[in-house]
């Protein structure tokens, strides 16, 4: 039970975070209670194309509060553990299935195969060398390769490429690059890059883990780390271009978490599209330090954006109504951005952030600014648990945003001023408001299954007329989230020829598959409509060579 100084304190604490909020925002939004508990904290977070989620935190922290499936037991490291630390959640009905993973998975990194596959990387201790497969069905558990990376990943990113490869980027004193899974004999070759060692602030308090990685539409990867940028052609293992200093003087990288999304790309019949990176939040390089002393620095309110295909790119800079490190940042069906979880100061690590942001904020990139006053970013409806180290939020195939997670300490604690969260919370955009007329897909042809370039229409229905010229498709990539990055979270604007009203409130969209892997790496992505500004529920496709 928490003391009464304790509650004092925390009360105290979410009065600070929200005194400073504009009396003009609407604070939108609605959020519902799925799951008091999984029995884990959410750490990472993934979404399969069977609709459940995959949730899992570490092995070594003690004790869970769910145990593994017909009285098994583990024999890890001398002891005997009896307890899952990874589940499968099924949002449809609430049910909680335990895993069961052999090695440890703190700070790793994954991403879904073009077939549909979980594959998470790396990790701390007897894990960080190993690779790990999900596949979607109804009793699969975890399938484990010990030797599946040629080196330790701990503090990585993964990004899927054109060709169906996933490549694995960094991680804590690893400044290289490699391919998994290892089925030829060049996936077996470790690449240097010794931009990740440049961009290091100080060898204890880096500030470059996790990388952000974007894959360009013209193939290669964008590598965001600290302050600065590269694109890196992995297939020559070359850089191609380093990119200005994003301004400020705040680190975005873990420990200094930010976050950072590829914006949506707008895809046409013109050729390849421009691509647009946003980087939002984080901290000053010595937060870190600072934090581990009693002090808080306040966290960022800056916001990046970088046109990476432009021939002279430069940082456009926005300032966020909120502080924020270790938001997340998911993009939505619609193309807006949603801005989640996270502290105002402080940094991420265990107790070493303090006064939880309580409020989402939605980014809206396409929204004009005329001048500095404009702003594209609008506070929503405030949860009411903190959501600090270790929390994640995902997309949901109904366009909510699933979030979960929050373990700011070394194991679990339930007893001190922001304890464990073993929750799972969901919270409606304000698209999902009640009243508002929501479009529903009806069929899809030629169906499921897509080639590249290929024509594609949809039939949906709708109760609202609505103003078809602004009627558009989406198809979002689910992302592999962890420490506030979404990897592999991709969002396409699908090139139209027509829409068009066949009987009363019966619709046909007619318009193109990407052309290219490049563009939309090959595998499962959630297909929308969005009319009137209200997306549909996500239908699964899979788009394949």
């Amino acid at each position: 039970m928490i003391m009464a100084g304790k509650i004092i304190a925390f009360l105290f604490t979410l009065t600070a975070t929200c005194s400073f909020l504009s009396s003009a925002w609407s604070y939108e939004g609605e959020w519902k209670l799925l799951e008091k508990s999984i029995g884990i904290s959410a750490m990472h977070m993934t979404l399969l194309p069977s609709d459940r989620i995959i949730a899992f935190d570490r092995t070594n922290m003690g004790p869970s509060n769910i145990t593994l499936s017909n009285g098994r037991c583990l024999h890890v490291s001398k002891t005997i553990d009896c307890y899952a630390h990874s589940v499968e959640f099924d949002p449809a009905v609430g049910s909680v299935r335990p895993l069961t993973i052999f090695t440890d998975t703190w700070c790793s990194s994954g991403a879904l195969s073009a077939d549909g596959v979980l594959v998470q990387s790396g990790g701390y201790g007897n894990g960080d060398r190993v690779v790990r497969y999900f596949k979607p069905c109804a009793d699969c558990d975890w399938a484990e390769d010990p030797s599946g990376l040629s080196t330790r990943r701990w503090y990585a990113s993964n990004q899927v490429l054109p060709n169906g490869k996933i490549i694995v980027v960094g991680g804590k004193a690893e400044f290289s690059y490699e391919f998994i899974p290892k089925s030829s004999k060049s996936d077996q070759t470790l690449y240097q890059l010794p931009f990740l060692k440049e961009t290091m602030h100080d060898r204890m308090v880096p500030n470059n883990l996790y990388p952000f990685l974007h894959l360009s539409p013209d193939g290669n990867l964008f590598v965001f780390a600290n302050d600065r940028a590269i694109l890196l052609d992995y297939v020559n293992d070359k850089v191609l271009r380093s990119y200005p200093v994003l301004p400020g003087g705040f680190s975005r990288n873990y420990p200094s978490t930010g976050s950072s999304a590829l914006l949506p790309l707008k895809l046409s019949n013109d050729g390849t599209p421009d691509a647009e990176v946003v980087v939002c939040g984080g901290t000053l390089p010595n937060s870190n330090v600072k934090a581990n002393a009693g002090v808080f620095l306040p966290a960022a309110r800056t916001c990046g954006r970088l046109v990476i295909t432009a021939e002279k790119p430069e940082w456009e800079m926005e300032e966020m109504p909120l502080n924020r490190v270790m938001g997340d940042m998911i993009l939505l069906p619609t193309g807006d951005v949603l801005i989640i979880n996270g502290a105002a100061k402080g940094t991420a690590g265990w107790e070493v952030a303090t006064e939880p942001v309580l409020n989402p904020v939605l980014y809206r990139p396409n929204k004009p600014r005329i001048n500095e006053s404009v702003t594209r970013f609008e506070v929503l409806s405030a949860s009411k648990i903190p959501r600090l180290y270790h929390s994640t939020a995902h997309l949901l195939s109904d366009g909510r945003v699933l979030v979960g997670g929050s373990n700011p300490h070394r194991n679990y604690n339930f007893t001190t001023l922001y304890p464990t969260d073993l929750s799972l919370e969901a919270f409606s955009p304000p698209y999902l408001a009640a009243g508002k007329s929501r479009p529903s897909i009806s069929w899809v042809k030629p169906g499921a299954e897509l080639v590249y370039n290929q024509r594609v229409s949809l039939g949906f229905c709708s109760a609202e007329k609505g103003d078809l010229e602004k009627t558009y498709v989406t198809m979002v990539a689910p992302s592999f989230t962890t420490h506030s990055f979404a990897m592999n979270q991709r969002l396409l604007v699908l090139a139209l020829d027509r829409v068009s009203e066949t009987s009363s409130g019966n619709f046909v969209v007619e318009g193109y598959a990407p052309a290219t892997a490049a563009v939309a790496p090959p595998g499962y992505y959630l297909l929308f409509v969005v009319h009137g500004g209200v997306p549909s529920n996500g239908t699964w496709v899979h788009i394949k060579h």
